[in-house]
């Protein structure tokens, strides 16, 4: 292989990566391209103004332990969300950066549920129910059983499980989610949507 080659393979492996990256950016999904750009910048005081009625009318997400939220529950009945995640998973990492800092979202989990973050790798033991779910190792990584438990052994991340004011499980929901599903989903776990899936 001559050095011109190993040039054009760099250049090319680079110019992927940079199309990838535009493709995949939060701007080129709403349509900011290039060529848009300039009436995005015109309408920024516009957008200014609107993003500040919708920040000012969002609650921030309070984000519980397992044993925090059923203590909550226990003082005052509301419906639980739990977000099962893991720290290496990508769509888990997403869902917070997007789905979970969305302004209508935040604002109906804090309205509407206890939200409870569960990773299921955690090490630390939980006493729940009379049992104590602890981590189980297997091979290099390893489940809590709480998270199995919750997940009826269906290990996917991230994966958001629906508990009523009596911590009786509502559904689980397996998956990433775009701010539009997820509160569709949120409504439904409420009670005030015929569906999930419309």
């Amino acid at each position: 292989m001559n050095n011109r080659t190993v040039i054009f393979g760099l250049v090319a492996l680079i110019g992927f990566g940079l199309c990838y990256w535009q493709v995949n950016t939060p701007m080129a999904s709403t349509g900011a391209t290039q060529a848009g750009m300039m009436s995005t910048i015109l309408d920024a005081p516009a957008q200014a103004e609107t993003s500040t009625v919708l920040s000012s009318e969002a609650e921030e997400i309070n984000w519980m332990t397992w044993e925090e939220a059923v203590a909550a529950n226990k003082a005052n009945p509301k419906k639980l969300v739990v977000d099962v995640y893991t720290d290496w998973c990508g769509w888990c990492k997403r869902m917070d950066a997007t789905t979970f800092k969305d302004p209508k979202v935040e604002a109906y989990i804090a309205k509407n549920y206890y939200a409870v973050k569960f990773n299921a790798e955690q090490r630390e033991d939980i006493v729940y129910d009379g049992n104590t779910f602890s981590y189980k190792q297997n091979g290099k990584r390893g489940v809590h059983a709480l998270a199995a438990s919750l997940l009826d052994n269906r290990l996917s991340y991230p994966s958001v499980v629906y508990f009523n004011g009596d911590m009786e499980r509502i559904m689980i929901s397996a998956g990433y989610k775009a701010p539009d599903k997820m509160l569709q989903e949120l409504k439904y776990a409420n009670g005030e949507a015929d569906s999930a899936e419309n």
